[in-house]
Formats: structure tokens, C-alpha cells, sequence
């Protein structure tokens, strides 16, 4: 893995001076986020929240009511969950928890992140290699035999697309002294809640859930992600990391998103039937083009696989002002892979479009 390759997508400014053009001429299916505007509420509740003094106000360092929302939206008590700064952030305190327990298991290829936070507290990881061809029909077995202490498990997997079923984790957390399970896609995968570890956090004191608001609403710059695990654990987090760590807009903006039930499930809804469409429709439209391989996804994006080297078609597209994700920073995969998420269909369609005139 080359360390000097970027380790998440929507790089956009630093590709906008590179090509030397405007952020918004850039289509960005590089980072893996719903291409629709944040909602109308949320919207209208940071407005708010500026204009009723939050930002000269200090957040409430419990989080009270953002928890208590959360809470309410997974049926769990409040005590159970912490919000963080993007899940990123909770990550190091689930990595120092970690290390404690011994080895780290990362399924590859898999988020850097996860490494990023063992090294912060000298922890100890092995990365072990997922198998590279998988079936279309999801959810599936988690294909990993116990080879550690700790295993660390994206579902769905980044940057396979795969889903895996929640017995087959389960078995794995009866394996392990602990499981971190990170769910930040899975709410955008049509029926996917049914495949969520949430429900078996009271069962399992070695479990700890990640999830991240940012995919699902389309608000990355927010930074606003929680953990869902025994109060215990979440207790001895709130006195390691810095004071508020979670600025009062996102505070703002994560109550109004989680205390509304209606809104959400509407809001979901949106996103399952555009992923159900256009999820498809890519499917078969990358399989007419000559040389490239898109890989079964049960969630928005797709892990292409070329019969040779595609870093010179990435930077045709990106001369395109088109961002498909560089997939070299990911161990075990190279040059002949890149990820692709899904945009509107417009968006769609022309991404399928140059890439047929690139290669045709």
C-alpha cells in the first residue's frame, strides 16, 4: 500500500487545483456519500441554531439530548451511546480498547482508518485477506475464521460492497474478546437493519457499534458519529478524549435529524429506492464496457475490477472533472481496481458515458 496515496475519497479541493477548476465543477464519485442536499430540516434547524446564540454557547458536554435521541431511535437507554466527531474520532478510543485486549484482526482490503487508530496507542494488527470474489445475493457469511483477539468488521464492507449477516457476526463475537463492529453504511442498504449488531449490544459486553450520520445525509463537513455499547465503556471514553469534542451545530443538527421518526423513514425510503435503481441499471451499464469488472454491492458504490492497470483511465475522468476512487491505498488490492459511488442519474449516465468513450 502506497502511504502517500489519499486514504478517503472527496479529496476535492486538492483535485480542483490540480486540475485547476471550481469544486462544483467537480463530480465527485470518489467519496461515497448520497448525492442529494442535506434535508430541508436539518437545514433550516442550523440556521436556527446560529441565530438562537449555539455558537456562543457551549455545548452540553453530556450530550444529554442528542443521546436521548439516538437512544429513542434504536430503542436502547441513552447510557448506551456517545456521540463523537464523525465516527473517525471514536474509532481511537475503540482502537485503544483494542489494543488492551491483544491483536487486532483487519479484514482486507478495509478502511486505513482502523490501522490509523492502533498506531496511535502502539497497538498490534494483522490484516488478513478477504476473498476477492463473492456472490451477488446478500447478506452472506462473514468468510473470516478466528485469528485474534480483537477483530474489527465493516458491514457493509468498504470497499467490497459486501453485506454480511448478523448471525455469522454474532458467531464471531462469541469467538472474540472484542468485536467493533462499524455500521456507518448499513443504514443505506435497503433491509439492512435487519443485519445491524445494535440490537445484541445488552447481549454482548464485548461489542461496541460504530455508526456515522454523515453517508446517509450527505453531511460529511459536520462531522457528527456515535457508539453504541455498555455505558461502562462509553463512560471511561467520555474522561479520556477532550472536552466537546462535538460542536454545537452538529448537536444542533443530530437532534433534529434523530427526533424526527417520520422525516427519517421518509428521508430513507428516498435513498433505498434511488439505491434500488440505480444500483442495477450501473451494474449492467459497466458490464457492456469492455475491460472493466464491477463487483456485486448491496450498498451505494461499486468496486471495479479492470483486466489491467485503470490508474490511467482514473486520471482520463479526472481530466473529465470525473472522481472515481483510487483503490491503490487499500491493502491487497492495486492498480486495477477503483470504486465508484452512485450519483443521480444524470450523474450516472455520464460517468457511464465518458468511461465508454474512454475505453471503446
Amino acid at each position: 500500500m502506497n502511504s502517500n496515496l489519499p486514504k478517503h475519497g472527496g479529496n476535492l479541493n486538492q483535485e480542483a487545483r490540480r486540475l485547476h477548476c471550481k469544486t462544483k465543477q467537480l463530480l465527485d464519485a470518489s467519496a461515497s456519500i448520497v448525492p442529494f442536499e442535506p434535508p430541508i430540516s436539518l437545514q433550516q434547524s442550523l440556521r436556527e441554531a446560529i441565530s438562537n446564540e449555539s455558537l456562543r454557547s457551549y455545548p452540553d458536554w453530556t450530550y444529554e439530548e442528542l443521546r436521548i435521541a439516538i437512544a429513542k431511535w434504536h430503542h436502547i437507554t441513552p447510557k448506551m451511546v456517545l456521540p463523537g466527531n464523525g465516527a473517525a474520532e471514536l474509532f481511537t478510543w475503540a482502537a485503544r480498547e483494542a489494543t488492551k485486549e491483544g491483536i487486532s484482526c483487519l479484514p482486507s482490503p478495509g478502511f486505513s482508518d482502523y490501522a490509523r487508530a492502533l498506531r496511535c496507542w502502539d497497538g498490534q494488527f494483522i490484516e488478513t485477506p478477504l476473498p476477492m470474489s463473492w456472490p451477488s445475493r446478500m447478506p452472506q457469511e462473514f468468510p473470516l475464521t478466528k485469528v485474534s483477539e480483537v477483530l474489527w468488521i465493516t458491514n457493509p464492507h468498504n470497499p467490497t460492497g459486501q453485506l454480511w449477516s448478523k448471525e455469522s457476526i454474532e458467531f464471531q463475537i462469541k469467538a472474540h474478546k472484542l468485536v467493533i463492529c462499524d455500521e456507518a453504511f448499513l443504514p443505506l442498504v435497503p433491509n439492512g437493519e435487519n443485519e445491524s449488531m445494535i440490537p445484541l449490544v445488552e447481549k454482548y459486553s464485548n461489542l461496541i457499534v460504530i455508526r456515522s450520520l454523515t453517508k446517509l445525509f450527505s453531511i460529511p463537513g459536520l462531522r457528527l458519529g456515535y457508539a453504541i455499547s455498555n455505558s461502562e465503556r462509553l463512560q471511561a471514553w467520555s474522561r479520556w478524549r477532550d472536552p466537546w469534542p462535538v460542536n454545537g451545530l452538529a448537536v444542533a443538527g443530530g437532534i433534529n435529524l434523530m427526533s424526527h421518526k417520520a422525516s427519517i423513514h421518509s428521508w430513507i425510503d428516498k435513498v433505498h429506492n434511488w439505491i434500488q435503481e440505480e444500483g442495477p441499471w450501473l451494474q449492467a451499464r459497466l458490464k457492456e464496457i469492455p475491460g472493466i469488472s464491477p463487483k456485486p454491492s448491496a450498498v451505494n458504490f461499486l468496486l471495479i475490477q479492470g483486466d489491467k492497470s485503470l490508474t490511467l483511465l482514473r486520471k482520463k475522468l479526472a481530466e473529465k472533472y470525473i472522481l472515481l476512487r483510487d483503490c491503490r491505498s487499500f491493502s491487497y488490492l492495486g492498480e486495477k481496481y477503483l470504486r465508484m459511488s452512485f450519483q443521480t442519474k444524470t450523474g450516472n449516465q455520464r460517468i457511464v458515458n465518458t468511461l465508454r468513450n474512454l475505453i471503446i
